[in-house]
């Protein structure tokens, strides 16, 4: 007999993207690190609360439904790495790495585990709709960070196994054109 975890595991999909972005990595991992700003290049999304260095609230709008779930930092290294799951609502988990690719230009890679809920959900990633999803907002958020003016400040302490290790804000604040 499995159990929950092992079941349960199957019914996950995963998403693996990458994307380069013309800016330097402590710019494009910055914007990252400011979740509010979701809802401006992610579709569906409506809002994103930071409610502590850890923790988030999202609520998000699917084939016309809502849905909401809070999640946890669990791992987070400036310039290098977060990664987070879903505590509450909604199953997600996921990891975004950044890498230099050149001085003034970084790679992100995303990955993605979500377990779709009812038919809707099941038959858009069947479909490879969620997939496409994801990517538009990846694209979204390339314009979005490409085109502002100035470049935003972020957060650059670390979590590592759910431990913070406070850190300053850096850069200067976000202004779009």
């Amino acid at each position: 007999m499995y159990g929950p975890n092992l079941t349960s595991r199957f019914d996950m999909e995963t998403i693996d993207l990458i994307i380069d972005i013309d800016l330097p990595v402590q710019s494009v991992y910055n914007q990252w690190t400011r979740f509010e700003s979701f809802p401006f290049f992610m579709e569906g999304v409506q809002s994103v609360r930071q409610l502590d260095q850890q923790r988030l609230q999202w609520e998000v709008r699917i084939g016309g439904k809502k849905k909401t779930w809070q999640a946890e930092i669990y791992e987070q290294e400036p310039d290098q790495c977060i990664a987070w799951r879903s505590t509450s609502g909604a199953r997600i988990s996921g990891r975004v790495d950044f890498s230099a690719v050149e001085d003034n230009q970084t790679r992100i890679f995303l990955h993605l585990d979500y377990e779709p809920e009812g038919l809707v959900e099941k038959t858009a990633a069947a479909l490879g709709l969620v997939k496409a999803r994801v990517a538009g907002d990846l694209l979204h958020f390339k314009e979005f960070i490409e085109d502002a003016i100035c470049l935003p400040e972020g957060w650059r302490g670390s979590i590592h196994e759910s431990s913070v290790r406070e850190g300053a804000m850096t850069g200067a604040s976000l202004q779009l054109q």
